[in-house]
């Protein structure tokens, strides 16, 4: 027996309805939202996964093609790897639900959601999200807290709930929030240099429209929901931990002082080889336990020693950034490059330009669209003096990407002003806390030193928090360690004038407004301390691009001479190409785009182009060749393509009996356009550039 919900939100109808589909699964609902629809289930294990020191979890969400009536592209025409998007939109569910399941529960875990219908106007990444949370809530699963997610845009000053994929081409406020009835549990979003009040107001906004759907999914949940589940939860000896406490002593609050991240942790790797070499007779197979036993204790002691003492682990106040260094211009062949290091957190940033060739084509069930600006992240596992595999782009490379990419296109110049294709790339060297930001702000320098006319340089900043009981301290500018132990991981981004990204993660229930308003205050403070250093390098982009930067000329030619640059097969098209060496676009609208590296190749291409599509205008003079003769007059080519008659009566000023007499076929005679009729033919003149005088080839034949 299937049972279902409908209410609105935004101004269309939410139907949420479970017991209809995928009835074996824990939990499974399907969500509709105008002609949206998910299908979101989930499937979990009573007992623990052994092996694992953490929860596992995994969350997928799926497009499936058939969901926008397509049939996927390629050779084997089925749906593949998950896309860049639905990458982005299963980190989104993951991040809002993980902090809520039991901390003792550590059955595996598994989200799946199925787009299986797409209006191609709501976007169906926060249908997923509150699908997932109603699976949840009406699933055996053990987690109690409902969560629901909005997203909120601004059009013309005016705050929308889900704004329409097309209306959000016109928002300067674009972030999706998570949370529940009492508290924001994730953000994720940006916004064209809003100012943090405007932000503040926009979340508050979105969260009241949250606690709707939490109503609703609650209703949802009295109606079907099973009995949650017993399961088998995690338990740590406590002879073993009291033995393990013993052993630490005071060491690993010694330790966290040490400020150089290698020093403490090559300290902590001995203490624990230390404590599990004691054990191993005692406590046999136990290594697990007490290595996280020992990760506990390290975490409540840095926490106790922020919150009592006001130090932090390498020694700053809560406020306090690292110290930082700018170096611009350190690729050579690069067209525009940067370092930026801020304590042991370091990435070396990279900007190709290219040409409108080098655009990214996306083919998504939103529609075909192309992309002429990206930023890819890359974290190598030699950033923390580690060894692992690469196995290709991980899910956290792409989110890191995906938000240092979001920080800086609100400064990125439009591709009418600036038409080349920007790839920016983000090699973290070094990596203690906030290498996302780190690309931010490397990214920025980059565009800056390429050249790139963006109209300001954009920072960002990670945010930490410690909540004990009542006491809450705001961390700013976190170490990794902060991040893994803290509370919060809160990263902002923006120029002098506002926020241009924000993304935020927590490991408690939730957060209050007041609190975050707080955390965004502290964070514009850090933000504009780094735009001056950053400013102090590089101030404002150079005048000039590399040397080895292609060089863009774009003209605008009528669409009727398309097929005529063109050629037949694509013969004129190739020739100029070869000819000049240079790239050549051509729109469906006549943009011509001349890409090259040698301007005089470039020139060449531009002279030939505009030769075939050069139009007679009246009044201009032209160096033709004269390609049939009647006998009332020759047919002159001014420009290749285009003939003009020179009538017997305009080819001297005295009278001319044959035409034959001034000119033949293949003769090169300078005329002159005198009249251009409605239907395009074009009146030529050889007569009015002679003035009173008799031309030579009459002179020679009197003689």
């Amino acid at each position: 027996m299937s049972h279902k919900i409908e209410f609105e939100l935004g101004g269309r109808q939410m139907i949420i309805e479970s017991g209809l589909l995928a009835n074996q699964a824990n939990g499974a609902v399907t969500v509709q939202y105008g002609d949206s629809m998910v299908i979101s289930t989930v499937c979990a294990s009573k007992e623990p996964k052994l092996g694992f020191d953490f929860f596992p979890l995994t969350v997928e969400y799926r497009e499936k093609s058939y969901a926008a009536g397509k049939i996927p592209g390629g050779f084997f025409k089925r749906e593949g790897r998950p896309s860049e998007k639905e990458i982005l939109s299963a980190r989104i569910i993951d991040r809002t639900i993980r902090p809520l399941f039991p901390d003792d529960f550590k059955g595996e875990t598994q989200c799946i959601n199925y787009v299986v219908s797409h209006d191609q106007q709501n976007d169906t990444d926060i249908i997923a999200l509150n699908g997932t949370s109603a699976a949840l809530a009406v699933s055996d699963v053990p987690f109690e807290k409902i969560v629901a997610g909005v997203k909120v845009g601004r059009i013309d000053g005016n705050l929308v709930i889900n704004p329409t994929i097309e209306e959000m081409e016109n928002s300067d406020i674009y972030i999706t929030i998570s949370g529940s009835k009492d508290a924001i549990t994730m953000v994720e979003g940006g916004g064209r240099e809003v100012p943090e009040s405007d932000l503040v107001d926009a979340l508050t906004f979105g969260h009241e429209h949250i606690k709707t759907i939490v109503e609703k999914i609650e209703e949802l949940k009295a109606l079907c929901s099973k009995p949650k589940f017993e399961y088998t939860p995690v338990v740590i000896d406590e002879t073993l931990k009291n033995r393990v406490v013993e052993l630490i002593g005071d060491r690993l609050k010694e330790y966290n002082h040490i400020a150089d991240k290698d020093t403490r942790r090559s300290k902590k790797e001995e203490l624990q080889k230390e404590i599990q070499e004691a054990l191993a007779e005692e406590f046999e197979e136990c290594e697990g336990d007490i290595k996280s036993i020992i990760h506990d204790q390290d975490a409540q002691i840095m926490r106790n020693m922020i919150v009592n003492e006001n130090i932090r682990i390498d020694g700053r106040q809560p406020d306090d950034i690292r110290s930082i260094k700018c170096h611009v211009g350190f690729l050579p062949r690069a067209h525009g490059s940067s370092i930026f290091t801020r304590g042991q957190t370091q990435a070396l940033v990279a900007v190709t330009l290219g040409t409108k060739i080098d655009e990214q084509r996306l083919d998504e069930l939103e529609g075909e669209s192309t992309k002429s600006y990206m930023l890819h992240y890359n974290f190598p596992p030699f950033s923390t003096g580690e060894t692992k595999p690469i196995r290709g782009t991980s899910r956290r490379e792409i989110g890191h990407g995906a938000l240092a990419e979001r920080a800086l296109f609100p400064v990125i110049p439009l591709e009418t002003s600036f038409p080349y294709t920007i790839r920016i790339v983000s090699d973290i060297m070094e990596s203690n806390g906030s290498s996302s930001m780190a690309s931010v702000c490397g990214g920025s320098l980059s565009l800056m030193d390429a050249g790139v006319p963006i109209k300001t340089a954009v920072a960002g900043i990670a945010m930490g928090l410690i909540k004990e009981d009542d006491k809450v301290i705001i961390l700013t500018d976190i170490l990794g360690d902060e991040d893994h132990f803290g509370d919060m991981d809160f990263k902002v981004t923006g120029t002098n004038e506002g926020i241009t990204a924000i993304q935020m993660d927590i490991k408690i229930t939730g957060l209050d407004i007041e609190t975050m308003q707080h955390a965004l205050e502290k964070a514009h403070n850090a933000r504009l301390k780094i735009l001056d250093i950053m400013n102090a390098t590089i101030s404002k982009h150079r005048d000039h691009l590399s040397e080895y930067a292609p060089r863009i000329i774009t003209l605008q030619i009528s669409q009727s001479k398309i097929g005529d640059v063109i050629g037949p097969g694509g013969k004129t098209i190739r020739a100029i190409i070869e000819e000049s060496g240079a790239k050549i676009d051509i729109s469906d609208d006549g943009t011509v785009i001349i890409a090259t590296t040698d301007a005089k190749g470039g020139q060449l291409a531009k002279e030939r182009i505009e030769a075939i599509v050069e139009e007679a205008e009246i009044g201009k003079t032209y160096d033709g060749v004269v390609r049939r003769v009647t006998n009332f007059g020759a047919f002159v080519e001014i420009i290749p393509g285009t003939d003009g008659l020179v009538h017997i009566s305009e080819l001297d000023n005295s009278r001319v009996n044959r035409v034959e007499d001034i000119c033949r076929v293949g003769d090169r005679i300078k005329v002159k356009v005198i009249d251009i009729d409605r239907d395009g033919k074009i009146r030529l003149s050889r007569k009015v550039l002679l003035g009173n005088h008799h031309s030579d080839s009459e002179k020679n034949r009197k003689v």
